[in-house]
């Protein structure tokens, strides 16, 4: 297209560009309109990068020539306090204690639904041993009205949550009793009762999402300030954050000031790619950084640093215009990646080992407890006699279970059922009933009257 002459009669306006300054809100900058860059300025008033001093020597940065962010922790792999700024004991011990038998759950439910899998009593599992920790610390200092997008190994946030054995095993068999109604595979868990988002199988996707909610619930407290404030958590792997989703989702909950704290377990491995092979900066805690987003790096295996990295996180992403925050909080993925994986194709058994036996996130509590007499050999040997009982109790009732009756096949698509759905479901029951030596329904609750509309 040729160029449109200006009339001489209109007035030529002079193109205008947004520089921030300093606002008296710091989480909301401001704008003032500049012609162009102020005269013997000595730093950058370009839009795009600001209060960047001028330098006339030429380097080019490398993060490998900066020394790692640090790794905070408050109690040491012998269960020892090093910071004494906080007290872990703000919790009751009976708190703590409940805790610890939650991270024995998790660890002992893994072992016994790892065999299961192997005895082809369920099709696949995927354990968290290691990072149990991060879980149940994270969890114990979220609210009840928070919202939780969970990946894959959060089993410890689902159990602090008030998720029960029997929740899982439901999940896990995808029996009548599962709140999903056997839609998804195994360790894919939801409860709308305890805000919790029913996990997705693709990667990385419950990330964007996490910033869309907290963006919702930030306009929801803008339209009624008598609404209690609440924030979403979001947890994810460090191979997650490899996915442009993790990208998109920082920069939307950055620039929105959106009310979200992102938590990555940095395990080290991504299914069989070592984290050495997955980034060369200085893990995900820099991408924070890089998105302008308040950042602090933990020692996953200490509950109580964790713990309180979330207590301040959530006062920080309420405070305010609101912010999000990101955690990396550092483990080692004791486990094979799930039951479909060999890790010891790509690692040294005597690795794995030397982690089980030098640090983990229950032996660290265990020892700290033991010091502080609130716990022994003999409630150890108890505590884990009566976890695996109950255990082995609801595995074996829900194996039992029905399956969800076959019309939830076609509900919870819509509102109600439309015309299309029933006419399908209506030939479903026919064909049953045609050829029923060719379709045993007897394992779904109702058999073939599940279908009666």
């Amino acid at each position: 297209m040729r160029p449109v002459p200006t009339p001489a009669s209109a007035t030529v306006t002079q193109h205008v560009y947004p520089v921030r300054f300093k606002s008296t809100d710091s989480s909301s900058p401001s704008y003032q309109p500049s012609v162009s860059q102020r005269d013997h300025s000595d730093s950058v008033n370009f839009p795009g990068a600001l209060n960047s001093k001028f330098t006339s020597t030429m380097v080019f940065q490398n993060p490998a020539e900066k020394a790692a962010m640090s790794t905070y922790r408050i109690m040491d792999a012998d269960g020892n306090i090093v910071d004494n700024t906080r007290d872990p004991q703000n919790a009751p011990d009976q708190v703590i204690t409940t805790w610890y038998r939650n991270m024995l759950t998790v660890s002992i439910l893994d072992i016994i639904m790892f065999d299961a899998q192997r005895q082809g009593r369920t099709s696949f599992y995927m354990v968290s041993a290691g990072e149990e920790g991060i879980a149940v610390g994270t969890a114990s200092a979220l609210e009840p009205e928070d919202l939780c997008f969970l990946q894959y190994r959060e089993q410890g946030v689902c159990l602090q949550r008030g998720m029960t054995v029997k929740d899982f095993m439901a999940q896990l068999f995808a029996n009548k009793d599962d709140s999903g109604r056997g839609r998804n595979m195994p360790v894919h868990y939801g409860s709308g009762k305890h805000k919790i988002f029913t996990i997705s199988s693709p990667l990385a996707t419950q990330i964007p999402q996490a910033s869309g909610a907290a963006y919702a619930l930030k306009m929801k407290r803008m339209i009624d300030p008598n609404v209690k404030p609440s924030i979403s958590v979001c947890y994810f792997g460090e191979g997650a954050a490899s996915e442009g989703d993790f990208h998109a989702a920082l920069n939307i909950a950055a620039t929105k000031n959106c009310p979200v704290v992102f938590v990555c377990r940095n395990n080290g491995f991504a299914i069989s790619t070592a984290s050495i092979e997955q980034y060369k900066g200085d893990g995900i805690a820099s991408r924070g950084l890089g998105y302008g987003i308040d950042t602090i790096r933990v020692d996953g295996n200490d509950i109580f640093a964790v713990r309180e990295a979330m207590i301040q996180a959530r006062k920080m992403a309420l405070a305010g215009n609101c912010k999000p925050v990101l955690i990396e909080a550092m483990s080692y993925r004791v486990s094979h990646h799930s039951t479909s994986d060999d890790s010891f194709a790509y690692r040294a058994k005597r690795e794995v080992e030397e982690w089980k036996r030098r640090d983990n996130p229950i032996t660290r509590l265990r020892k700290w407890m033991e010091k502080k007499g609130l716990w022994n050999e003999d409630k150890e040997k108890e505590a884990r006699a009566s976890i695996r009982k109950q255990i082995l109790q609801e595995f074996s009732a829900a194996e039992k279970m029905k399956k969800p009756a076959l019309r939830y096949m076609f509900e919870d698509v819509y509102e109600e059922m439309t015309p299309d759905l029933k006419a399908q479901m209506k030939e479903l029951k026919r064909l049953i009933e045609t050829y029923p030596k060719e379709y045993d329904v007897s394992p779904h609750e109702d058999g073939i009257k599940g279908l009666n509309q």
